[in-house]
């Protein structure tokens, strides 16, 4: 019995580590891919900020990242307002510095583009459909 406790323990021990080398190597790769993104950008992400304030006055930055849609290089800012649990998402053109689009995004907006973003950061790192409920169980608890 004391045999297969250890050998369970070791195996969940070695899930663990593989897991966090999986999301290293999802993280690594996405901070990659916005290196290479950010050194395209004629704008850059302070002044592309500066710009998406102005459709928010009061406004506080809550993520933004730079990404490639339709062939063009967007700074996508989610921007909180003061009394609102709603979301504006501003994005700026990071060649032109033109604003392209402004949403706003309730907060079951948010929820099913949280659940959009985990779906495709899983397919990238090849997770079963098991982890894939334990990460969703996971993020409706924060």
């Amino acid at each position: 019995m004391t045999m297969n406790i250890r050998l369970l323990k070791c195996g969940l021990f070695a899930g663990g580590v593989l897991g966090a080398v999986l999301f290293t190597a999802v993280a690594a790769t996405d901070k990659d891919e916005q290196a290479k993104l950010e050194s395209k950008a004629k704008i850059s992400r302070a002044k592309a900020e500066k710009t998406a304030l102005t459709k928010v006055p009061g406004g506080t930055i809550k993520e933004g990242e730079l990404e490639e849609e339709d062939g063009k290089l967007i700074w996508s800012f989610d921007i909180g307002s003061p009394n609102s649990p709603d979301i504006t998402e501003v994005q700026v053109n990071a060649t032109t510095g033109k604003i392209e689009s402004v949403e706003k995004e309730t907060p079951a907006d948010q929820a099913k583009e949280k659940a959009a973003d985990l779906k495709e950061k899983k397919s990238r790192t090849g997770k079963s459909e098991k982890e894939d409920g334990n990460d969703k169980a996971e993020s409706k608890s924060k």
